[in-house]
C-alpha cells in the first residue's frame, strides 16, 4: 500500500503548478518528466502527452484546471485546493501506479475545461486503443452513462425608450424572464449559464443576452429539441453551440469492474451529467468515466479529495495493469 505522505506531497506539487486552460506548458513538462524518469517513452503533442504502448487500453485525464484561486491544505483526511479534485487527484493516481512497468497507455489532455483540445488531437492522431478510462471525480463509481448537452443563446430584443416611461418601450430584461418561465415549463434540465442586458445608461434595455445549457439524457438526439425550442425565435435571435449527444459505455466498463473486484472495493454506478473528455473520445474508443472524488464541489472553494480515494484509485490501476498483462477477460 502506497503511504500517504508519498500521495499528499505529489499531490501538493501538481495543485502548486499553476495549469489554467491554454496555459498548460509546465505542468506537461513536470509529467512527462516524471514518466520519462520511471523510464516510459513519452510521445508529447502540442495539447496532449502519452505514453508510447501498442494496448487496447487507454487510461486518460486532464491536465488543465480553472485558474488558481484557492491553494493547497491537507486536514488529515481531505486535500483541498483548485484543482485537487479536478483532476490533479486522478493524475496523481497514475503517476503513482505508474511507478510499477504499466502496460496500458497513460494520457493527459489539455484544455478540457474550455474547448477540449487535448482530447480532440488524440482521437485524431492516436493510432492505438479499443477502450479508455476518463479520469474524473465520480466518487470511484463507474459512470456508464453519460450524458451529453448543449448550449443555446438568445439575444432577446426589445425596444428603447427613457427610463422613466417604461410603458413607453419594450424591456428585453421583463422580455428574458419570460422566455426562461417558458423554457422551465418545457421540463428540460436547464442550467442558465451567463445574462447581459441593460447599462448604466436611464433607458429601457432593447437587448439582453442569455446563455443556457440544455442537458440531454444518454442516447437523446438534439433532434428531439429542436422543435421543442423553436418558439424561442420570438424572442429574438438565436445559435445552438456546443452540441454534445451522451453514450452508454459498453464492455469497457466489464474491464473495470472486473479491476474494481481484483482490488476488494465495492463495485457501484453513477451518470456523468458534466462535459468531460469521453464526448470526444466516444468517437472511436468504447469509453467509461470514473476516479476519485466528488465532482459536486469542484469549481468552488469546497474542492477536496480524500487521500484514501486515491489510495483505492491507485490500487485498481494496479488490477488494470494485471488484467491487460495477463490477458485476462473479465467473466
Amino acid at each position: 500500500m502506497v503511504e500517504n505522505d508519498k500521495i499528499i506531497n505529489l499531490l501538493k506539487t501538481l495543485v502548486e503548478i499553476e495549469s489554467p486552460s491554454k496555459k498548460e506548458d509546465q505542468i506537461k513538462e513536470f509529467v512527462k518528466n516524471y514518466l520519462k524518469n520511471l523510464g516510459y517513452e513519452v510521445f508529447e503533442s502540442e495539447n496532449y502527452i502519452a505514453t508510447k504502448t501498442t494496448s487496447d487500453l487507454i487510461v486518460a485525464t486532464h491536465l488543465d484546471t480553472l485558474p488558481l484561486d484557492y491553494k493547497f491544505f491537507y486536514d488529515g483526511i481531505y486535500a483541498y485546493g483548485t484543482g485537487v479534485c479536478d483532476a490533479k487527484a486522478s493524475i496523481t493516481a497514475m503517476l503513482v501506479a505508474a511507478e510499477n512497468k504499466l502496460n496500458y497507455t497513460l494520457a493527459f489532455f489539455c484544455d478540457e475545461e474550455e474547448d477540449g483540445l487535448g482530447s480532440k488531437e488524440f482521437v485524431k492522431t492516436w493510432e492505438n486503443g479499443k477502450f479508455a478510462i476518463v479520469m474524473e471525480p465520480t466518487n470511484l463509481e463507474i459512470a456508464s452513462k453519460h450524458w451529453g448537452s448543449f448550449e443555446l443563446i438568445i439575444k432577446v430584443e426589445g425596444k428603447e425608450a427613457h427610463g422613466a416611461f417604461p410603458e413607453k418601450g419594450i424591456n428585453a430584461i421583463e422580455k428574458t424572464f419570460e422566455l426562461y418561465k417558458k423554457l422551465k415549463k418545457l421540463n428540460l434540465k436547464l442550467n442558465p449559464l451567463r445574462i447581459n442586458g441593460g447599462s448604466e445608461k436611464y433607458i429601457i434595455p432593447d437587448i439582453c443576452e442569455i446563455k443556457f445549457e440544455i442537458f440531454l439524457k444518454p442516447k437523446e438526439k438534439i433532434s428531439d429539441y429542436l422543435e421543442k425550442i423553436k418558439f424561442v425565435e420570438n424572442f429574438g435571435k438565436y445559435e445552438i453551440d456546443h452540441v454534445y449527444e451522451g453514450y452508454i459505455s459498453g464492455e469497457v466498463v466489464k474491464y473495470l469492474e472486473e479491476a474494481i473486484k481484483l482490488a476488494k472495493l465495492p463495485i457501484s454506478y453513477t451518470e456523468m451529467k458534466s462535459w468531460t473528455d469521453a464526448l470526444n473520445l466516444k468517437e472511436r474508443f468504447d469509453v467509461v468515466v470514473w476516479g476519485p472524488g466528488n465532482l459536486e464541489f469542484c469549481h468552488t472553494k469546497e474542492e477536496k479529495v480524500k487521500i484514501e480515494e486515491i489510495k483505492k484509485a491507485i490500487e485498481v490501476l494496479a488490477s488494470l495493469n494485471f488484467l491487460f498483462s495477463s490477458k485476462n477477460k473479465p467473466r
